[in-house]
C-alpha cells in the first residue's frame, strides 16, 4: 500500500501567517481591499483571497489610489511607501513580519548613526527582493546589496562595513560571506556582521533534508516566484534526487510506478497546508490502494 505524508515543519511561516489573517480580519469588515503586491508567492492563496475581495495592486497604482485602505504584507516596505499612503490619506494595515520590522530598525538606526562615518551597509539578499527593498529603503537607496560573491566587488574594503542580511537567506552563506570580506578587508577596517536570518525560516532546511530522505520520491509544493521555495527546492533535491517541483496538484498526471512505496509532500514558507493536503489527494486520486 502506498504511504504518503505531508511534512509537517511545511507550509506557512508566523510572517505570512499573520499577513493572511490581517487580510481576511479586514475582509470581515469591507469587500474592498488592496494589497501592495501578492500577499504571499503562491498564485493559489492569491486567488483564493481576491475571490474574497483582496485587490492586489504595484507601486505604480498605490501612487494613484487616494482615500482606500492597503494592506503591507509581510516583506515590510521602504518609508517611501508610508510618506505616499499619508499624501494619499491611504489607511494602512501594516502587516510586515515582526522579524521584519526589527530588523528595518536594526538597519536605519546604523544609518542614522554612521552618516558621517563613511561606513558602508551591506545587506546579503537578493537584489529587487520585496524585503530587500525595504531594507535599503532604511538607508535612503545608499546599501550595497550583494547575493553572491562577485558583488563583492562593489565593496570598498578599506571603509568600515555594517553587515546584515535578508530574513530568508541561508546561514551556510552568510558564514561564507563573512569568512570572505574578513579575507580581504584592511588592517584598520572595522567589520561589524549581524546574523539577521530568520531561525524559523533556517532551521527548514536540516528539516526538509531529513524529510525528503526518508521518502522514494517528493512532491515538493511552492509558487514559482517564491525566492525561499527555490531555496529549499534545492536542499530537498540534494538529499532527494526524486523530487518533483509542482505549483498545483493537477500538474500531476499520471500514477506512479510499483516501486514507489512512500511519497512525501512539502514546501515553503509561502506554500498552504490545504495545498499540499490537495496534491495528497491527487495522489490518491491516481493510484489503487489496496
Amino acid at each position: 500500500m502506498l504511504e504518503i505524508e505531508i511534512d509537517k515543519g511545511s507550509g506557512f511561516c508566523f510572517g505570512v501567517v499573520h499577513a493572511i489573517r490581517s487580510a481576511e480580519q479586514e475582509l470581515q469588515k469591507t469587500d474592498m481591499l488592496y494589497c501592495l503586491g501578492d500577499i504571499v508567492h503562491n498564485g493559489l492563496e492569491v486567488k483564493r483571497l481576491e475571490e474574497a475581495g483582496l485587490h492586489t495592486i504595484n507601486h505604480e497604482e498605490l501612487a494613484h489610489l487616494k482615500n482606500k485602505t492597503v494592506l503591507l504584507r509581510a516583506h515590510g516596505e521602504p518609508p517611501s511607501t508610508y510618506q505616499i499612503a499619508r499624501e494619499n490619506n491611504i489607511t494602512i494595515v501594516d502587516a510586515t513580519c515582526p522579524v521584519v520590522l526589527h530588523l528595518q530598525r536594526k538597519i536605519r538606526n546604523c544609518y542614522v548613526e554612521n552618516l558621517n562615518t563613511g561606513t558602508q551597509i551591506i545587506i546579503y539578499g537578493k537584489k529587487g527582493h520585496a524585503e530587500v527593498n525595504g531594507l535599503v529603503g532604511q538607508t535612503a537607496g545608499t546599501a550595497i546589496v550583494i547575493d553572491k560573491e562577485e558583488d563583492l566587488d562593489g565593496i570598498d574594503f578599506n571603509r568600515n562595513i555594517c553587515l546584515f542580511s535578508q530574513t530568508t537567506k541561508s546561514l551556510d552563506g552568510f558564514s561564507e560571506l563573512v569568512e570572505e570580506i574578513k579575507k580581504r578587508i584592511g588592517s584598520q577596517v572595522k567589520f561589524d556582521y549581524f546574523d539577521t536570518i530568520c531561525r524559523q525560516v533556517a532551521n527548514r532546511l536540516p528539516n526538509i533534508k531529513q524529510f525528503a530522505q526518508k521518502h522514494d520520491l517528493v512532491y515538493f509544493v511552492a509558487g514559482k516566484k517564491s525566492s525561499n521555495g527555490k531555496m529549499l527546492l534545492e536542499e530537498c533535491r540534494k538529499a532527494n534526487p526524486h523530487t518533483i517541483f509542482i505549483s498545483n496538484a493537477l500538474e500531476i498526471t499520471d500514477s506512479l510506478p510499483d516501486t514507489v512505496t512512500n511519497v512525501g509532500i512539502c514546501g515553503a514558507t509561502s506554500t498552504p497546508k490545504w495545498l499540499m493536503e490537495a496534491v495528497a489527494d491527487r495522489i490518491r486520486e491516481l493510484n489503487t490502494f489496496e
